[in-house]
């Protein structure tokens, strides 16, 4: 009985309760990886079950690994030959040994995301399809999501029978399948697939199986979707000693094929199953998870659970309201200065979430100014974004059409039959006459060894980039961008997908504009050179060296299964968290609320909030009312104290008392002197923040013409100087580093 008093009473019962169904509900930080594992542990050490007769499935390699170390360390080698692994690793298995029986051989190829895509392309063509009308992309989306129903080709044609496109998509659908077997393929959601249809075909199979497993554990239930959910049953089935482990209250993953009726109707599946609650949170303060109490207890499909610590209270969270995005990320960038400086806190003890990736581009560019390092988690920073990437290009092509890189990149995208082999030889008549690519195209009208049709694609081409060589030079920078997305078709061939992730790159191209709407604000009289030549600035990320400690950036969704000492959740507002496409389904709307769960208990220590009042993203600006789930966090656990309009919620916003603030000073009276001056001392990775005169607490002086040195980028020259105070901004053109631009409070250079 050693492992008892390592666990909690609630702990202790979900481990030791090995016979029979039991749903472990783990809120977050409850310790839910401990019990899976000490319960494997116990099985083998106290009960004496065979290690060859457990089975422990995870949701990924990571969770899986951490598991296997942690039971070898519990168990010894006693725990050699337990099955640990994730769903489809387990397939995999079985599948080896067995998929013969199906008609595949042994040595199946298991084919990734590309080589499935590049398929689909295949199939395409041959059916004679529009690729636009039937995006490859967008059918390898379908596909997966019918095999995730467990619905083959045949199932589904019966299904849509009458109806013109889908009996297209369930023909697709079918040559895809043949395609796979003829050339003895699985795709990734075949490997759970085919397993079922073994069990189906081979009762003998599923029975060797499940008797050999005579207890099961699974990890994540609540993500699972329903062919997982099949397996598991299947397998289950003969002992009936099933262990699942989840969390209702952080299912966020519907919009990808989890189904959260799994984990809500287990005792349906198994009437006889135990109920087991892990609600003490070893992670976080009582104040941020009574914030999370608060918010989630307002979602009805749910199991009623409710978060506790031993921890103590800890501080209120801090909730800000900001003037518009920049304001918001100059507000978070200072706090995190604040609390590093005064409190030492590493650069990766912070985590900034957001509810769509377009959000971060605000906050990128500030921690830029500020020389804040930064990474981006689970995700591309903006400006690398393929969609950004390929308006770049274009914009690069139409400044410079000698730039042969850009116009590969661009020249058939969107599609338009200019394919890599008229590439190809377009590139090799070019580098015959010593002329750029473009510039070829411009003089001659035709090529030996390219089609007819391919000429007409190619002339086609041409004509949009000279149009828009032309507009460049009569339209203002942002209505140029717009039309220039417009004319080439991108965002028209974005809008015909109508996936979610098509929808998510349209709205990165929409804040893509809104960056050069602040581009063309801030720098009057700016053009085209101006502007990519800030963006190539601005991507060029110097402040993130290899191991350097940094601010962890993502979106909630990415912040699952994550940790961190503090915590900002940004862009509180109605329509964009929750977001606009939650607004008609209550079912969509309770899973923005679990989002909203899950980043709320991400947090250790402290938790920050803010909204705007307005927000330029998506390429408008919009006025949107603070987030719903701001009202569901009671007054009590909030400070106001920094807010420019607080009082008690009223149902549409915080009321309309006006309090004194200045956004130009510290936003935590913990961390200003009596005059309230920001006091950003310190060295943070080697960035030098000596620029504040502690004396008068005013900002050093600088002049035009100065000569400065910076760390990284050697001697430079302030060549321009804008805003005034605080809010100083410095442009400096570096020797090695080309133009910069600095807060002048925070800018890493000294003077030479």
């Amino acid at each position: 009985m050693g492992l008892a008093r390592q666990l909690n009473p609630r702990q202790r019962e979900a481990v030791f309760h090995t016979e029979g169904p039991i749903l472990v509900l783990a809120g977050a930080g409850s310790g839910k990886t401990r019990v899976l594992t000490y319960r494997v542990a116990h099985l083998i050490g106290e009960i004496g079950v065979r290690a060859e007769n457990i089975l422990a499935i995870t949701f990924t390699n990571k969770a899986s690994k951490e598991m296997k170390e942690r039971i070898d360390i519990l168990a010894g080698d006693s725990a050699n030959g337990a099955w640990v692994g994730t769903f489809h690793s387990i397939c995999v298995r079985i599948l080896r040994r067995e998929i013969d029986k199906l008609g595949f051989t042994r040595n199946f190829v298991i084919y990734d995301a590309d080589d499935q895509l590049t398929l689909i392309k295949e199939c395409i063509r041959e059916l004679n399809l529009s690729d636009k009308y039937y995006n490859a992309r967008d059918m390898r989306s379908r596909i997966s999501g019918l095999k995730d129903q467990i619905k083959g080709p045949e199932d589904f044609r019966k299904e849509v029978q009458g109806q013109f496109r889908e009996e297209k998509i369930a023909e697709l659908y079918k040559m895809y399948q043949d395609r796979l077997t003829k050339n003895n393929a699985l795709d990734f959601d075949d490997l759970i697939n085919k397993t079922l249809e073994l069990f189906y075909l081979r009762p003998e199979v599923l029975d060797y199986y499940g008797s050999r497993f005579q207890y099961i554990l699974v990890d994540e239930y609540q993500d699972t979707n329903y062919a997982q959910y099949m397996l598991v049953k299947l397998l289950s089935m003969k002992h009936q000693n099933l262990c699942v482990v989840g969390d209702d209250d952080q299912s966020i993953y519907g919009w990808r094929g989890a189904d959260i009726r799994n984990i809500l109707e287990f005792e349906k599946d198994f009437p006889k199953a135990r109920i087991v609650k892990l609600e003490e949170n070893y992670r976080s303060f009582q104040t941020i998870l009574e914030a999370a109490n608060g918010v989630i207890k307002n979602n009805n499909g749910r199991k009623e659970k409710r978060l506790w610590t031993k921890k103590g209270q800890g501080e209120r969270i801090s909730l800000y309201k900001t003037d518009d995005e920049k304001h918001e990320a100059d507000i978070v960038c200072r706090n995190i200065m604040s609390l590093i400086n005064k409190e030492k806190h590493a650069a990766s003890d912070f985590a900034v979430l957001y509810r769509t990736n377009a959000q971060s581009r605000a906050l990128e560019d500030a921690f830029m100014k500020y020389g804040i390092p930064y990474r981006m988690y689970g995700g591309l920073r903006f400006y690398d974004r393929r969609e950004i990437k390929d308006i770049i290009a274009y914009l690069r092509v139409v400044s410079n059409p000698a730039d042969d890189v850009s116009l590969k990149r661009i020249i058939n995208v969107p599609k338009r039959g200019i394919g890599s082999v008229t590439v190809a030889r377009l590139e090799e008549e070019a580098s015959k006459a010593e002329e750029s690519i473009f510039g070829m195209i411009l003089e001659r009208d035709e090529w030996s060894g390219i089609t007819p049709r391919a000429r007409k694609k190619i002339a086609e081409f041409k004509e949009i980039v000279s149009n828009l060589v032309a507009m460049k030079e009569i339209m203002p920078l942002t209505e140029f961008i717009q039309t220039l997305i417009e004319l080439t078709g991108y965002e028209k061939e974005l809008e015909a997908e109508k996936t979610t992730e098509a929808e998510t790159r349209l709205e990165n191209i929409r804040e893509f504009v809104t960056a050069a709407e602040d581009f063309e604000r801030n720098n009057p009289g700016s053009d085209l050179t101006g502007f990519l030549e800030n963006v190539a600035l601005i991507t060029d990320l110097d402040t993130l060296g290899e191991g350097q400690s940094a601010v962890n950036m993502m979106t909630m969704h990415s912040a699952k299964g994550l940790e961190f000492p503090i915590v900002f959740i940004t862009g509180m507002e109605e329509n964009l968290f929750p977001h606009v496409r939650s607004m008609d389904s209550d079912h969509d709307m309770e899973e923005e609320r679990r989002l909203c769960y899950v980043g709320i208990t991400r947090a250790k220590q402290r938790l920050y909030l803010t909204y705007s009042a307005q927000r330029n993203i998506f390429g408008s600006s919009t006025h949107n009312m603070p987030s719903r789930f701001l009202k569901e966090i009671p007054d009590t656990l909030m400070d106001f104290s920094d807010l420019s309009t607080v009082s008690t919620w009223n149902g549409a916003g915080y009321g309309t008392v006006e309090t004194q603030y200045n956004r130009h000073r510290s936003i935590n009276p913990a961390n200003t002197s009596k005059s309230g001056a920001f006091l950003g001392v310190g060295k943070l990775n080697g960035v030098y923040k000596e620029n504040i005169d502690h004396r008068d607490k005013t900002v050093r002086k600088f002049s035009l013409g100065q000569k400065v040195v910076h760390k990284k980028f050697g001697k430079g020259t302030v060549i321009a100087i804008n805003g005034a105070g605080e809010d100083k901004e410095l442009k400096i053109a570096f020797e090695q580093g080309g133009i910069r631009s600095f807060m002048a409070i925070y800018a890493p250079i000294k003077e030479v």
